[in-house]
């Protein structure tokens, strides 16, 4: 390992938690805790943490994997500064700004210091603060693969026609999955939502138009593209869309899906063709694939497009320092279903 010679790395730091399985509402649902410092593995950074975004896949965890006692840390967005390096590290120095989602088994990054395979992080945009820049990675991650990787799309295809939609358009992944495919490709995007700030939240983000996922889907879906809907970004609702989705889309189109379910019935889209894919941003991680790289190389073009003005932060809501009251209201806002774009928290 090595770091730099004025870097002063403490041998503990405050970190937030959690050890059992509780409601949001429960102070000791997540908790204040001092950590040892993580030391990186050879091929890992060891991140100073300026800055953290919250996902669902936080409070998921938090309530469904009941740690049993043990010191859990959730946080799965970060952004920060490189202090030390492992020996083979090859595409990162000390004193690099730094963005990244991290892996789903390993600890999160909401403690003070925190260590990342350098394959899976990004050199953080230039033009955003590192509260601005923490709220890009997951989601970002999730709507390139989803759109370009899942579906096939090609992100330099400007002339490629046809329609998208993707549904929770003034969610994370939804504004930010918007916002590739205006930037990238020609099609025709509809994104869904159901209440006037989110409406406007998604136009904002580049929907050429909006309807509201609580009402009839097929018959708005219909209205605003009589030609069908090519593609399909599901980010909510799966199993309750999918008789919609099967009745809109086109013969031979596809739908990728990033929300849980036990069971789906997607034997409703054969008549068609209609191919369906999973997506999540773990997978590379989880499963060590030989091209986990891949999510470096997606992280710093975005981080060009960002910098470009092409693509915007969907960091809409900062609590104030990572702290255990901070995110459980974090988690609680999440949890509601009430939250526009992407909720961070930023310092110690």
């Amino acid at each position: 390992m090595s770091e730099h010679p004025g870097t002063d790395v403490p041998a503990v730091m405050p970190a937030v938690a959690y050890r059992r399985s509780l409601p949001v509402d429960d102070p000791e649902s997540l908790v204040d805790v001092e950590l040892p410092v993580p030391q990186p593995g050879p091929r890992d950074l060891l991140v100073r943490v300026e800055a953290v975004a919250v996902n669902p896949v936080d409070y998921k965890v938090r309530r469904n994997t009941d740690p049993g006692g043990e010191t859990k840390v959730l946080g799965w967005d970060a952004a920060g500064t490189v202090v030390a390096v492992g020996d083979e590290v090859e595409l990162f120095e000390v004193g690099d700004e730094v963005y990244y989602a991290g892996a789903l088994d390993r600890p999160g990054a909401n403690s003070r210091y925190h260590v990342v395979d350098e394959r899976i992080t990004g050199h953080k945009p230039a033009t955003l603060s590192f509260t601005e820049a923490a709220a890009l990675p997951l989601t970002s991650l999730t709507a390139w693969e989803g759109l370009f990787e899942r579906l096939g799309l090609r992100g330099d295809a400007l002339g490629q026609t046809g329609t998208l939609l993707v549904t929770a358009g003034a969610g994370g992944v939804g504004a930010v999955a918007i916002q590739f495919a205006r930037a990238l490709t020609g099609l025709t995007v509809i994104g869904t939502a159901s209440r006037p700030e989110t409406v406007e939240f998604a136009r904002r983000m580049g929907a050429h138009h909006v309807v509201d996922h609580h009402g009839p889907l097929a018959k708005q879906l219909t209205e605003v593209a009589p030609d069908g809907v090519d593609y399909v970004f599901s980010t909510i609702g799966t199993d309750r869309n999918l008789p919609a989705f099967a009745e809109v889309v086109t013969p031979f189109g596809a739908i990728v899906a990033i929300d849980d379910h036990d069971a789906l019935d997607i034997g409703v889209l054969k008549p068609k063709s209609i191919a369906f894919h999973w997506e999540l941003m773990f997978t590379h991680s989880l499963f060590q694939t030989r091209n986990q790289v891949n999510q470096h190389l997606i992280l710093e073009r975005v981080a060009r497009l960002v910098d470009a003005g092409v693509v915007t932060t969907t960091a809409n809501l900062d609590l104030g320092p990572v702290n255990a009251a901070n995110l459980r209201e974090a988690h609680g806002i999440l949890e509601s279903g009430a939250a526009i774009g992407k909720i961070t928290l930023t310092g110690f």
